[in-house]
């Protein structure tokens, strides 16, 4: 028995269609999209009366992130959209940029929220954005 390699992450979200066309402008891909129910699904996940539609895209090296967008039963938040990144769970998604700062800009021109821009000294700039369901994402440019 021998892990892999990690397949995707899922973030159920309310508004799927926002959420989608922020990962896309990130530049991930949209692999496919559809909707499931049935009681299979819910043992599976372990709920009843499911309905959800899902959208799988992919980074450009094949990683891969699910979102979720549940009809039935209906989604549960805990805590605010806005938690900070130290909440607890999962709590941020990074990925490996080329030119940053170009990146940074395009996000802020899509109406996506800057936390917070660094160099961390000759190796790294890194950004914090707040993309639509509250959802982090750090971005690093390798510097050398």
């Amino acid at each position: 028995m021998t892990l892999k390699r990690m397949d995707n992450v899922l973030i159920v979200v309310d508004d799927l269609e926002a959420t989608k066309a922020f990962f896309l402008e990130l530049g991930l891909t949209l692999e496919g999209e559809q909707t499931v129910e049935g009681p299979l699904v819910g043992k599976l996940i372990g709920l009843e009366n499911v309905r959800a539609t899902l959208a799988m895209l992919r980074t450009p090296d094949g990683q891969g992130i699910e979102l979720d967008k549940f009809h039935t039963p209906n989604a549960v938040r805990f805590g605010p959209v806005d938690a900070p990144v130290n909440a607890l769970g999962l709590r941020r998604i990074m990925f490996a940029v080329e030119n940053i700062d170009a990146m940074v800009a395009r996000l802020r021109d899509f109406g996506v929220e800057i936390i917070g821009e660094m160099q961390y000294g000759d190796a790294y700039k890194l950004a914090y954005v707040r993309g639509p369901e509250g959802i982090i994402v750090a971005l690093a440019e390798q510097l050398r």
